[in-house]
């Protein structure tokens, strides 16, 4: 394993809600943006206790602990090897903290000029901007 990265997990959920599934609501171009940089696995020293936050133009919206990742990341790696081959450059996303925007009441969707930061310790922050299509 490479190292850990901050991921945005961006759903359109008007895409989602017309399939009925989520793989072409979590596909378009530009969604799932990384960074702001890859960190060595040797610089974490444990990845099951970081905090993790998501913001929403300021306002904290997620915020978590990768304590209560409800599957480890060794288990993740043996368990997608059964049935995928793990090349160099795969990325395996752990999960989002509760407080997803369209869980809330009323729920909250992302809209352009929103801007959008999530930050997990020792990996860094990555914002993202949200633009219209």
């Amino acid at each position: 394993m490479a190292g850990y990265v901050c991921a945005n997990d961006i759903t359109a959920r008007d895409i989602q809600k017309g399939d009925g599934q989520w793989v072409r609501g979590k596909s378009p171009d530009k969604f799932f943006p990384i960074g702001p940089f890859l960190v060595t696995a040797d610089e974490i020293a444990d990845p099951h206790n970081l905090d993790i936050s998501l913001t929403l133009n300021g306002n904290t919206m997620q915020k978590s602990n990768t304590l209560n990742l409800i599957f480890r990341i060794p288990y993740l790696i043996a368990y997608l090897s059964q049935t995928m081959t793990l090349l160099p450059g795969d990325i395996l996303s752990t999960g989002t903290p509760g407080g997803v925007g369209v869980f809330r009441n009323p729920p909250i969707f992302l809209q352009a000029g929103d801007t959008v930061s999530v930050t997990i310790a020792g990996l860094g922050t990555l914002t993202n901007h949200i633009v219209a299509p």
